[in-house]
């Protein structure tokens, strides 16, 4: 019976589920819009402000290392559930510690709480997606994933109207339950497809000789993962791109400012548009990467970016700096989206929610990295060229990094044939 329940379910409609959650979630790279407000409310400076941030961001890598195997056991309504409580605690309790005027309570609330349904409600639908998806398992993480880069755009004009209106407080009231609603109503519909699921019309196209059943390449659940080269290469390829992308990020107004000589207020446009070609390029990468294999649309972006790194200290022209820097954007959010897909693709998906967990901490540990070395780099040194041109060397070792990625993948097939 429950069974049949499942099979009655819409896999779009679960993807938009996903999406749903995301855009809530996602809503965390809006933080810029309460960094002013905040700062004035508490009296402190903005190191102080900008560390709730940092502090949801770790929470966010642990709690879904953590809570990968929660995902895997009780289930994404279980846990997109949870995620939807402590998000929704975060956003209103961060709501009564800025009336109460205690900002302990405003890292506890926002970092911890928010964190923690951030980490949750990250990993929740994303593996369930993928298995819903066997034809198509880069459209759909990409899909949910976009979400969640594409939030603060939708998300920040509204934040800051209510933040002009009536303060910080009251963003914090209304924007925490309208996405608690939003998360606990879109998790109900989650579920995994029965065991061995496959879309009708993917079935009729393997009957007909159209279309190839994709095999896995290995069925491991998390502690087998661990303990192979793949997830180690994985976590590093993730962890380069995440380190330069949210480095260029943290900095692109006053880069753009001192290379290219652009004007504050054409600096902040690009900015702006940054958030777009983020979301864009975890749809982009995601769905390109079912065509063209994981392994290779990691290997593409990386040559790409050696080559975007290595010209941007060197152009005067800020339209060129602009389309490059827009372009790294994309390749920062296409690796997100295109994680998911590629554990399913390596190690199955039988603990995929565990090991997308794990993985994540690579993001934890790159939101430290980027911006601490890039400030060291522009401390040190004066100027943004130095860091981009050590930046492009990580992305030379990143792409070492792809081929043995490539060549263990291979071997793994030619034992898995001769087998």
């Amino acid at each position: 019976m429950i069974d049949e329940i499942k099979k009655q379910k819409n896999r779009w409609l679960i993807a938009l589920c996903a999406v749903g959650i995301h855009l809530s979630i996602g809503s965390v790279y809006a933080w810029s819009v309460f960094t002013k407000p905040l700062i004035e409310v508490f009296g402190c400076s903005l190191k102080e402000i900008q560390f709730t941030f940092s502090l949801a961001i770790t929470f966010l890598g642990l709690s879904a290392a953590f809570l990968g195997f929660f995902v895997e056991k009780h289930g994404p309504r279980k846990s997109g559930t949870l995620a939807a409580i402590f998000f929704g605690i975060g956003l209103i309790g961060s709501g009564v510690a800025v009336k109460v005027g205690n900002l302990y309570l405003l890292y506890l609330f926002y970092g911890v709480f928010g964190g923690i349904g951030l980490g949750c409600g990250y990993i929740a639908p994303v593996s369930t997606l993928v298995r819903w998806f066997p034809d198509r398992r880069g459209l759909a993480t990409g899909l949910a994933i976009m979400g969640f880069g594409f939030a603060s755009f939708i998300a920040a004009p509204g934040m800051a109207r209510i933040i002009e209106w009536s303060g910080a407080s009251t963003a914090f009231f209304v924007f925490g339950s309208i996405y608690f609603i939003v998360m606990l109503a879109s998790s109900q519909y989650l579920s995994p497809p029965p065991a061995g699921w496959l879309p009708e019309s993917y079935k009729e196209k393997i009957e007909r000789g159209e279309a190839k059943l994709k095999k896995d390449l290995a069925q491991l659940d998390a502690s087998e993962a661990i303990k192979s080269r793949r997830f180690y290469y994985l976590w590093l390829m993730l962890f380069i791109n995440v380190t330069c992308g949210i480095a260029v990020i943290s900095a692109a107004s006053p880069m753009a400012q001192e290379i290219t000589g652009m004007t504050k207020l054409a600096a902040a446009g690009m900015v702006g548009l940054m958030g777009i070609f983020n979301g864009a390029g975890r749809i982009a990468w995601a769905s390109a990467s079912d065509y063209i294999g994981r392994a290779n649309t990691y290997l593409i972006f990386f040559v790409l970016q050696v080559i975007a790194f290595i010209i941007l200290p060197k152009t005067t022209s800020a339209f060129v700096f602009q389309g490059l820097v827009l372009f790294v954007l994309t390749c920062y959010g296409g690796g997100f989206s295109s994680v998911p897909a590629f554990i399913g693709d390596i190690f199955g998906t039988k603990q995929l929610g565990a090991i997308h967990g794990y993985i994540l901490t690579a993001w934890s540990a790159a939101g430290m990295a980027g911006p601490t070395l890039a400030a060291y780099v522009h401390e040190r040194t004066g100027s943004y060229s130095q860091t981009l041109y050590i930046f492009a060397g990580f992305f030379v070792l990143a792409i070492v990094i792809s081929g043995l990625m490539k060549i263990d993948i291979a071997q793994l097939q030619k034992k898995t044939i001769t087998e």
